[in-house]
């Protein structure tokens, strides 16, 4: 028999095809159980598309949803915003239970669409699988509890915590099956940042070819004080493409027309292009969610200074590089003593090919 928990995950997963389509909303994901036990009705909400998750399963169920159970990845939201309120659209379907792992922390919404089903004599029950749930919508609730994008911060390296040969020569560092990972995180994010030697010595896209559908382009993002990028440059010569934003402290308005001219956004930010808390806030007004850091290594330091790392996945690669010159993975000052170092958990350990990813979270 199919329990509550396999319904709800069904759930989740619906809410998971919504990658790359809805943000700066969240996934949502719903299924409806007639009162005999069989579902009837499923849906996945996409941006574009409008209609939430919960409509569309509904309307695919008709008349079977009533007397049935809803199980909906995310609290339903209950006032009237682009689409009318999906609490009224349960209600007036005759569901008489809802299953639901978390609240959602939107203010508008976050126990609100609980309260008014309930005020309405529906069953409803929280909790279940709300730890799956939350990491699914992590960039969404860091979103609405923090107040910024969510950062994930991701670096390639050698076993020794090289990230590239010495005088930082463009290495790959990572074998076939890792490459298509990174492709596969560029693909959950809105952005992506670098710093600008990376921008300059790799002369990358910066794009996101995992070949999965996303609504919109990922935005590439350049921390750049000096203003070095090339005009030549690809992100500098693709812009109709994809955005590419530089976050700088130069004021010269020759250097930054040079780049307005081909079409770069660039930023001016107080204290510069490493005030990573500055650049978020700037981030947060474009509506971009979340944010996946790919180095280089004072970007990745200054970022873990910051204290705004919300999660890491390091690629190690069994290859030893060595020498002094080589650049680590994460520069800055460092700390004093391990009990100020940043600690992961909730780690996750996979093999791609010969690489292995280490992806954990801080308690940032």
């Amino acid at each position: 028999m199919t329990s509550d928990k396999d319904h709800l995950q069904r759930a989740l997963d619906l809410a998971a095809k919504g990658i790359g389509l809805v943000s700066p909303n969240p996934l949502v994901g719903c299924v409806i159980v007639s009162g005999d036990g069989e579902v009837v009705g499923e849906g996945t909400y996409f941006k574009d598309e409008v209609i939430h998750a919960e409509a569309i399963a509904l309307q695919q169920a008709g008349e079977r949803a009533r007397g049935g159970t809803a199980f909906v990845s995310l609290e339903p939201h209950g006032h009237h915003g682009k689409t009318p309120p999906c609490t009224e659209a349960l209600i007036n379907a005759g569901i008489k239970r809802i299953v639901c792992p978390i609240e959602d922390p939107n203010p508008l919404v976050s126990g609100k669409g609980f309260a008014r089903l309930r005020e309405a004599g529906i069953e409803v029950s929280v909790g279940p699988l709300a730890d799956e749930a939350a990491k699914l919508n992590e960039k969404f609730i860091c979103w609405h509890t923090k107040g910024r994008p969510f950062v994930h911060l991701k670096l390639a390296m050698s076993l020794d915590g090289r990230i590239s040969l010495k005088k930082s020569v463009s290495t790959a560092l990572s074998g076939d099956a890792a490459r298509y990972r990174v492709q596969q995180l560029r693909h959950e994010h809105d952005a992506i940042l670098v710093g600008s030697n990376t921008a300059v010595t790799d002369n990358p896209s910066l794009t996101d070819r995992s070949g999965l559908p996303r609504l919109r382009p990922l935005a590439r993002i350049i921390l750049d004080n000096r203003l070095r990028l090339p005009l030549d440059s690809i992100l500098a010569t693709t812009t109709e493409e994809a955005s590419t934003i530089v976050f700088t402290n130069c004021i010269d308005p020759e250097s930054i027309a040079r780049l307005t001219d081909k079409g770069v956004n660039v930023i001016p930010v107080e204290g510069g292009a490493r005030n990573i808390v500055g650049v978020l806030e700037e981030l947060k007004k474009l509506e971009i969610q979340s944010v996946l850091i790919e180095g280089g290594t004072e970007v990745a330091g200054a970022a873990i200074e910051s204290g705004v790392v919300d999660k890491v996945t390091f690629i190690l690669s069994p290859i030893i590089i060595g020498g002094h010159d080589a650049p680590v993975a994460i520069g800055g000052k460092g700390v004093e003593s391990l009990a100020e170092a940043t600690r992961l958990k909730d780690l996750e350990i996979t093999r791609y090919g010969e690489d292995i990813e280490i992806t954990g979270y801080t308690s940032s």
